[in-house]
């Protein structure tokens, strides 16, 4: 849930949609080094795991005791300068990142099992900007960023050093991002060959009937047995806990005492995790479009409520387009733009847009529109035309990329991964088929491709004790976390954010943009909420208990002959 990876979209950082993305293959991820024990595979620990020394009642746990381990010598490492397997040797970034010349890249290496904290390694792609200290700023540390998914990369994240607004952060900090692991070029997962990809246009039913059900299911136990044959016995380790027990170890290997932190969607959670396991290694975490991290919501119930988000930010996009109706000519009314948007639907599934461009395409596409308001100028621009007569503006927009398939099928194989592993899963297709049913009466955009997203959760090979991180059950108090919300937001709805900032203790604060639902606040939105996370990143210093922000300026609407010029795009690459 956190955001499926599958609408993604955005070449900028590979980051991809989120939790609905249609299936698209890559190259198949090469073996661990050597076969490691599965015993333990997907535990994750029951009591938090502070890092100390061993011995300690908290480290008793061998995934712990291990990962304070591996945290000990990478820090052992960065204070020494000396190298070796756990430190980091920054260099001139490879080609294949595609990053500029001014950035550095470095690999990390951790264990596959914690457990067996001097058994198969595998390596994680860093990169990082140093600190400018423009202004005099003095350094205070690093500041490691997320991005979501699970299964988006991080590595672009230290392009923001270049951009407005950020230039205070960007003095006083090294800007570091990552590829966790199974993403990208770190031990990278795959579950399906790209023969093996179904070729566009992929046509979905509006109302799925019993033998579409059946093939769909039929789809998600091959998808999981895919993931199984193709990683073999590191499946069991894709796991938030081990996202964690990594970033634990990124943070020693970098110099750092304590980790300063910004996480998106799926990475509040993992933030959220992290600060559970290790609360004397939280400096700062700045936690944004917060995911609900209650374990009897994680993950299957939080993908009920996506789906529930979406379908209101898919009302606020057609409330947009219907007070634009000038501009576009679809309707003066969210039932008017509806109608347009199913007469368009009824043509691709007669005749595909481009060739290329069925329902499963436009949904996805259109699903972009519930997660970021500045792509509504293009998407309404879109129907405008093909009701006119030109089919093209919506083939370009919404044909699949091959340039971004490999990358689209690596995130959505890491997504699945960690959501099926992390916690127990509905076995019976008849929970699925009953909530799903009544669900889509009420919420009919998105459910149904969420369900069979997630559904190879049903028959997911891995059958270790999966049981999720109970947030907020750290034994000492966190020091000062600011999380910031969108008040309307459709992927990870806003009840999660009271939710996150209860467990997160009384040092967290909650900062609120009102009224609107764009996925990711922070980085160039809104310039209410960006004030608050720079000073809390530069000062420590969060605005009180609870406070609210105005809603960012919706996008302007663009004439059809003028769509070219394009929307307003935040600073940050879009979460996910």
């Amino acid at each position: 849930m956190p955001t499926r990876t599958a609408r993604h979209g955005a070449a900028v950082a590979a980051l991809l949609l989120t939790l609905g993305a249609p299936d698209v293959a890559a190259a198949p991820a090469p073996p661990p080094p050597e076969a490691p024990t599965t015993a333990g595979a997907a535990r994750t620990p029951r009591t938090p795991d502070t890092g100390d020394a061993p011995g300690a009642p908290d480290t008793a746990d061998a995934e712990s005791a291990g990962a304070a381990l591996v945290a000990r010598r990478a820090a052992l490492a960065a204070a020494s300068r000396g190298g070796g397997a756990a430190g980091l040797d920054f260099r001139a970034c490879p080609p294949v990142e595609d990053l500029p010349s001014h950035l550095q890249c470095a690999t990390l290496r951790v264990p596959l099992d914690y457990a067996r904290p001097d058994g198969p390694q595998i390596s994680l792609t860093v990169s990082r900007a140093t600190a400018t200290g423009a202004r005099g700023a003095a350094r205070q540390g690093a500041l490691v960023q997320n991005p979501g998914g699970p299964g988006a990369s991080g590595m672009s994240f230290p392009l923001v050093a270049a951009l407005p607004g950020w230039e205070r952060i960007a003095a006083a900090y090294d800007l570091v991002g990552y590829a966790p692991r199974g993403v990208g070029r770190s031990a990278p997962l795959s579950c399906q060959d790209p023969a093996a990809r179904a070729k566009g246009p992929v046509q979905e039913p509006v109302r799925p009937s019993p033998a579409y059900k059946a093939e769909r299911r039929a789809q998600a136990r091959e998808y999981a047995n895919g993931c199984a044959r193709r990683a073999g016995v590191a499946l069991p380790y894709y796991t938030t806990a081990n996202n964690a027990r990594d970033l634990h170890v990124l943070r020693a290997a970098l110099g750092e005492d304590k980790l300063t932190f910004m996480g998106a969607s799926y990475g509040t959670y993992l933030g959220a995790v992290y600060a559970t396991l290790y609360p004397r290694h939280v400096r700062r975490m700045v936690l944004d479009s917060p995911v609900d991290p209650d374990p009897r919501r994680v993950w299957y119930r939080n993908n009920l409520d996506q789906a529930r988000g979406f379908e209101g930010r898919w009302r606020d996009f057609r409330a947009w387009v219907a007070r634009h109706h000038a501009v576009y000519g679809l309707g003066t009314t969210p039932e008017a733009v509806q109608a347009g948007y199913e007469r368009v639907r009824d043509a691709v599934a007669r005749t595909p847009a481009g060739g290329t461009v069925g329902t499963g395409e436009l949904r996805a596409a259109y699903l972009q529109a519930a997660y970021y308001d500045d792509v509504w100028p293009d998407r309404a621009a879109a129907l405008a035309a093909f009701l006119r007569g030109d089919p093209s503006v919506l083939a370009a927009q919404a044909a699949p990329d091959p340039a971004v398939a490999a990358e689209a099928e690596n995130a959505t194989a890491v997504y699945t991964a960690v959501l099926c592993n992390d916690a127990p899963w509905p076995a019976d297709w008849g929970t699925w088929d009953r909530d799903h049913t009544e669900l889509a009466r009420t919420a009919p955009f998105e459910t149904w491709a969420n369900a069979f997203l997630n559904l190879p959760c049903a028959s997911w090979p891995v059958r270790a004790e999966r049981s999720p991180v109970a947030v907020g059950a750290q034994p000492e108090r966190l020091p000062r976390t600011l999380v910031v919300a969108a008040e309307r937001d459709g992927a990870t709805p806003y009840a999660g954010a009271p939710e996150l900032q209860r467990r997160l203790g009384a040092g967290a604060s909650l900062v609120t943009e009102t009224g609107a639902g764009s996925h990711g606040v922070a980085g160039g939105r809104n310039g209410c909420v960006d004030r608050h996370v720079e000073r809390y990143l530069l000062t420590g210093a969060t605005p009180g208990w609870r406070v609210r922000c105005a809603p960012h300026p919706e996008p302007a609407p663009v004439s059809l002959d003028d769509r070219a010029a394009g929307a307003r795009r935040a600073l940050l690459p879009p979460v996910v």
